[in-house]
């Protein structure tokens, strides 16, 4: 199997798990070998006390596009840091995109950079991730032994 379809079939099996981006109503819009893109509409209930959307969904966001980027190669990874900036309010109705893309993989550990943007293609904040690789474990475990 070629690294494309490992990454669409580890998207489908995260996917299919995860409450938190699905509750967010994020949508996966493409997913490749170290990178994915996710949307998500900024909603009411995101919004805090100055009409803006909070910044733990703009981070939660960033960490969802982080997280299928790093996995995408099956080998199951988690986040080991992250830091974020904030460059500029989303607000209701905004529709965010992630962009997430594989800076370093060396060994266990890599370095993945995230940029959102709105609709209007206005950079909201930068994400920064640092990956760590779990020995033996895969998200896909029949597909363990696909060169990827």
């Amino acid at each position: 199997m070629d690294a494309q379809r490992i990454a669409e079939a580890v998207r489908d099996t995260m996917f299919a798990n995860d409450r938190a981006s699905k509750g967010l109503g994020m949508e996966i819009t493409a997913i490749a070998p170290g990178s994915t893109t996710i949307r998500m509409t900024v909603r009411e209930d995101m919004l805090n006390g100055f009409e803006i959307c909070h910044g733990g969904f703009i981070t939660t966001l960033a960490d969802s596009a982080f997280a299928f980027a790093c996995n995408s190669h099956n080998y199951m990874t988690v986040a080991q840091g992250f830091g974020i900036d904030i460059v500029a309010p989303a607000r209701l109705g905004d529709v965010l995109t992630a962009e997430g893309r594989e800076v370093s993989q060396s060994g266990r550990t890599g370095v993945y950079d995230i940029t959102i943007k709105n609709q209007r293609d206005e950079l909201v904040a930068v994400f920064r991730g640092k990956s760590y690789r779990l020995k033996g474990r895969y998200v896909v475990p029949a597909l363990a032994n696909q060169e990827t």
